[in-house]
């Protein structure tokens, strides 16, 4: 019985001592969104991501924004006329929303963000994907990164 006892105060104790840590980030939190071509020396994102209560009052829902920099003309790749954030958590739920250039003719900065995610955040990558909107078809991702290492 004393040999239970130790055993039970044993897993206890390690349990208060090492606590399991949850997998889930804490928000808000970014991260770098890296070239997938490494030819692309200059081409960088970044992903901000937290919770965003929205109008009319309701339950907080998570945000992602994205801003991509020095990408080159979607046109480069071929039928690609702009580009979308794309997050995905693999074989479950996927989202998909259009970046916007900026003013500048040269290189512009491409952002956009998404309001509407109820989701954990587990397991979830981001991405900067190429984009035809006329025919609505997403092409292969140009930058990315995974969750875990939102900070």
């Amino acid at each position: 019985m004393k040999r239970f006892v130790f055993v039970i105060i044993f897993i206890v104790s390690l349990l208060v001592i090492c606590p399991s840590y949850s997998k889930a980030i804490t928000m808000p939190c970014s991260m770098v969104l890296n070239p997938i071509d490494k030819e692309l020396k200059n081409a960088k994102g970044v992903a901000l991501v937290y919770k965003a209560q929205l109008r009319p009052p309701s339950f907080a829902r998570t945000n992602i924004s994205i801003l991509g920099v020095h990408l080159p003309e979607p046109s480069y790749y071929g039928e690609y006329d702009s580009y979308e954030g794309f997050a995905f958590i693999p074989n479950e739920i996927s989202w998909r929303f259009r970046l916007y250039p900026s003013p500048e003719i040269e290189s512009p900065t491409w952002a956009g963000r998404f309001d509407e995610i109820t989701a954990e955040m587990d397991n979830v990558e981001i991405q900067v994907r190429l984009s035809n909107s006329k025919t609505e078809k997403l092409g292969p991702s140009i930058l990315k990164n995974k969750i875990k290492y939102c900070k």
